[in-house]
């Protein structure tokens, strides 16, 4: 090819020459010699292949570009112009590098991305020059295929699927695979876009991982040394080129599979208001794939220790019988101590929640007239009772309430008793026309008598049937003895609480067969028993178990609640069923101010397996719920402290109104809402011969309320708003039907509220007494005035008119006079030293003195009240015998001595013309406040 080519060449010159000579003749001439000459088409290789590494725009083709054509040396004919490359949007040209040799080149147009596309195929064709310059009659060689691999580069680095990845592995087991990661690598080629290698970064673990990600434990892991191991793990490409983050590798180590509940907290606190809080709302059951075909759950709130077994009302026990709706007629057995109710003064007692302790030496006598004597056919008995087994009295009766003869004899005509573990009650009906043996021991034997914890009692009598509910349920006697009836008589009975009195066959009367437990709310009440709703009223919990969203409980679950929802069983036969329902388990408590302190909670678990001998045993659940303190409410009392009224006042029927705008104000309960409160009026030791605290009766029924009145004050209690209190404490009236011996009366008042849990300040007030004295006699002696200590003398000059005052005094007070007018010089004088205790005042009188007037401050007080001591009295009237005369003017000598700053001297005087009565004239612009 070479050789010929070569031969060619001479002759294109030849030509060339000859031609160019020839003019416009030869013109033609080589254009008929080029189409003869233009004779074949380019020749080019029938398939290529290339290669192109990315981001780069030179290919490299095997064999290299290159078309021949045969018509060389020939011009344009045997020269090449162009390749051609066929196909859409490619990224590709091909260019001549040289014409003659018909060499050429392919490159990229544009940046060649290996992701995107890692190799192309296309049509490409040779052109040669034609037969010249204006590109005609050019001429195409065959199509050859072009195959080009992009070649990757590694620029991508591997990422992990998972940014952390997490397991669970049971202590002391070697495992061939925890878990395994995996990394991905965005390169296009199988060397850069592969993982060739794992590899642990943390240092100093147990662990390995294999170049196929597998991460594993080189040794057995403990429970107790490390709970949760945290490694790092990076990838390599097969480029070596490594993550460009490393990944997160989580596990978790637990005990060796043991069955039980999972998840669960010890401690749960509740915030008084907080309403229904779970107790568990991510326990979950760990069966270890056991084949367990049902599950039965219970649920126990542990509240034995809590007061009467559970936080109830604090309410006092006839307030709480108002609440419930109970009949009237209830008698309180073991009420408060008090002055009205002071037979459990000297019982053992928690006072937070009135509970009575007995201990085996105690009782208490019960007053005549508190219970009727002779209860009906009807009548009910209800108490609290907490009692357990005592070494060495099992033999011996424990007495809870006892009516026997209280001298001669030792007859009990009823009784309620605990014997060996039974709840016993006696009732001896009297003789009557029939005498046959009638129902008389009523017998019950309950394991709860004797369980050491709280439970609510009802006896009901509507004999000759007696019935007993615990705690909501009936039961009926087991044995029911009958007795003869007892014969009348006239001998006393005493009823006792505690232990039985034996008043007769004794040298000396005494208590016996003592109750060795404790006691609370213990009533009886004639007539039929209230209704069951009543009944469950009285002894219901504020605390309890609960179930958020019943609703969403599931189909095949069974759950039942005992009566006072503290024990809650639940039952079913699908796991996950039982797990999502005691989630939904709570605790929940009612009252605004709970008991703070601890609630313990238990979970036991009954499993049932499939037909095996040998079935997962499940460890009970020990939890407790905190009960946390509320912010406790502050009870203020105010009103005026300070008040001055006239003797005359003291005495009349309606008396003196000590608290007419007493106020009650408590930061937690509004002034409407309902609220156990007890407010006492204590004035000392009043003398009931002279003085007495008074209240309508009317006042205390319209609101629903009641009181006791003793000589050491006024008790007011019951369930009432705060304005119903201060209405009927602004009605309370002190009367003195002998004031004059009477400076001041100091009380005390005092509000408490949940049967004395939270009390209020202490309100004291201070009442005086203003006294007019008028002495005069025959000489026209000036009047004599003794003042309490906080008013100022006043003195009456005589009239200017020429009418003389006329005073009647006996002859035989001739001496007093006398000794009247001493004294009265001797306090002027005293008076004229000391100036600053006494302003005098003086008028002129015309015809008569005008009736003296003093403004009164009547604002009103809060609520306690206490009398102080009797001041002596001052000087009294004319119409007063010599020797209350006496008394007084000696008293109110002594009492200026003593005390300049006490008494303050008012003189009168006489007049020209008729008699006329002095009357005196307060100034109280300088009263002290």
């Amino acid at each position: 090819m070479v050789t010929g080519r070569l031969c060619w060449v001479p002759l294109l010159l030849v030509l060339g020459v000859g031609s160019g000579s020839g003019g416009g003749g030869g013109s033609r001439r080589r254009r008929l010699l080029a189409s003869k000459v233009n004779k074949h088409k380019p020749w080019i290789e029938t398939s290529y292949h290339g290669v192109i590494t990315e981001n780069n725009d030179t290919v490299i083709l095997d064999p290299p570009l290159v078309a021949l054509d045969k018509d060389a040396p020939v011009p344009f004919a045997g020269e090449i112009c162009a390749f051609k490359i066929h196909g859409q949007e490619l990224p590709f040209e091909a260019v001549v590098l040289n014409k003659t040799s018909g060499e050429g080149r392919l490159r990229a147009r544009s940046p060649i991305d290996c992701e995107l596309q890692k190799e192309y195929t296309f049509i490409i064709q040779a052109y040669d020059c034609g037969t010249g310059p204006q590109e005609t009659a050019w001429k195409k060689s065959h199509k050859a295929v072009v195959h080009i691999q992009v070649k990757d580069v590694n620029e991508f680095a591997p990422t992990f699927k998972e940014p952390a990845y997490k397991a669970v592995v049971t202590e002391g087991k070697i495992y061939d695979s925890i878990l395994q990661v995996e990394a991905v690598d965005e390169d296009c080629s199988p060397q850069y876009s592969q993982i060739c290698n794992y590899e642990i970064v943390t240092t100093d673990v147990p662990f390995a991982i294999d170049r196929n990600g597998n991460v594993r434990n080189t040794e057995k892991l403990s429970y107790d040394k490390q709970r949760q191991y945290e490694i790092l793990v990076t990838a390599y490409d097969c480029g070596q080129k490594p993550a460009a983050q490393d990944t997160l590798v989580q596990v978790d180590v637990k005990p060796v599979c043991k069955p039980g509940w999972q998840d669960w907290t010890k401690r749960i606190e509740y915030q008084p208001g907080s309403g229904s809080v779970p107790l568990f709302p991510s326990i979950h059951l760990e069966t270890c794939d056991g084949a367990v075909s049902s599950i039965q759950i219970t649920t126990e709130l542990q509240t034995n220790y809590i007061g009467k077994g559970c936080d109830r009302e604090t309410y006092s026990e006839k307030s709480l019988q108002k609440l419930c709706g109970a009949s009237s007629g209830i008698i309180d057995l073991l009420p408060s101590p008090s002055a009205a109710t002071n037979w459990t003064a000297g019982l053992l007692v928690d006072s937070s929640e009135m509970i009575f302790k007995f201990d085996g030496r105690q009782g208490a006598k019960i007053p005549d007239g508190v219970v009727p004597k002779n209860l009906t056919d009807q009548f009910t008995i209800t108490m609290w009772m907490k009692h357990g087994p005592s070494p060495g009295v099992r033999a011996e009766k424990e007495t809870i309430l006892c009516n026997s003869d209280k001298t001669e004899m030792n007859r009990h005509h009823y009784a309620l008793y605990v014997h060996n573990c039974r709840l016993v009650f006696l009732l001896r009906k009297d003789f009557d026309q029939a005498d046959t043996f009638r129902p008389a021991e009523f017998h019950w034997k309950l394991d709860q008598i004797c369980d050491k914890e709280w439970h609510y009692y009802v006896i009901n009598v509507e004999f000759p049937v007696v019935t007993l509910y615990m705690d909501g349920a009936t039961y009926e006697p087991y044995l029911v003895t009958n007795d003869w009836p007892i014969h009348p008589s006239h001998i006393a009975m005493q009823l006792t609480v505690g232990a039985c009195w034996q008043g007769g066959e004794v040298t000396k009367p005494r208590f016996a067969q003592f109750f060795h437990g404790s006691l609370a709310s213990l009533t009886i009440r004639p007539g039929k028993m209230d209704s069951q709703k009543v009944v469950s009223c009285l002894q219901a919990c504020k605390e309890g178990l609960d179930i958020n969203s019943l609703e969403s409980l599931g189909q095949g679950i069974k759950y039942h609640f005992n009566p006072s929802q503290s024990v809650l069983v639940m039952e079913g036969d699908d796991i996950g069923n039982i797990n999502r329902a005691l989630q939904k388990v709570s605790y929940i408590n009612s009252r605004q101010f709970p008991t703070v302190g601890v609630r313990r909670l238990k979970v036991s678990s009954k499993v049932q397996c499939f037909g095996e001998d040998v079935c997962i045993s499940l460890p009970d659940v020990d939890a407790y719920v905190m009960v946390l303190q509320a912010v406790e409410p502050q009870i203020t009392l105010h009103g005026t402290d300070r008040f001055w009224r006239p003797t005359a006042q003291f005495e009349s029927p309606k008396g003196v109104t000590l608290f007419p705008d007493i106020k009650i104000v408590s930061t937690f309960t509004k002034t409407e809402a309902p609220s156990d409160l007890k407010t006492t009026v204590l004035g000392g030791d009043l003398d009931p011969k002279q003085e007495c605290l008074e209240l309508n009766h009317s006042e205390l029924h319209q609101r629903h309320l009641d009181a006791t009145n003793s000589t050491a004050g006024y008790s007011i209690y019951g369930v009432g708003s705060m304005s119903r209190y201060e209405q009927v404490l602004r009605h309370i009236r002190y009367r003195n039907w002998r004031p004059a011996a009477l400076e001041a009366r100091r009380f005390r008042l005092k509000c408490s509220e949940l049967n004395g849990r939270y009390t209020s300040n202490e309100f004291n007030l201070e009442v005086s007494v203003l006294h007019e004295v008028r002495v005069s006699d025959k000489e026209h002696v000036n009047h004599l005035i003794v003042q309490p200590p906080f008013l100022q003398s006043v003195h009456h000059p005589e009239s200017q008119t020429g009418i003389q005052r006329s005073s009647v005094v006996p002859s035989i007070a001739t001496v007093v006079i006398i000794i009247s007018v001493c004294m009265l010089v001797f306090v002027v004088a005293m008076g004229m030293y000391r100036v600053r205790i006494a302003h005098q005042h003086f008028t002129q009188e015309s015809e008569a003195a005008k009736e003296a007037e003093m403004d009164w401050d009547d604002s009103a007080l809060t609520i306690t009240v206490n009398p102080m001591e009797k001041h002596g009295a001052p000087g009294r009237g004319e119409d007063e015998t010599e020797e209350e005369e006496e008394e007084d003017l000696s008293s109110s000598s002594s009492d200026s001595e003593g005390s300049d700053e006490e008494y303050g001297v008012g003189r009168g005087g006489h007049g020209q013309g008729g008699a006329a009565q002095a009357q005196l004239e307060w100034d109280d612009s300088t009263l002290p406040y």
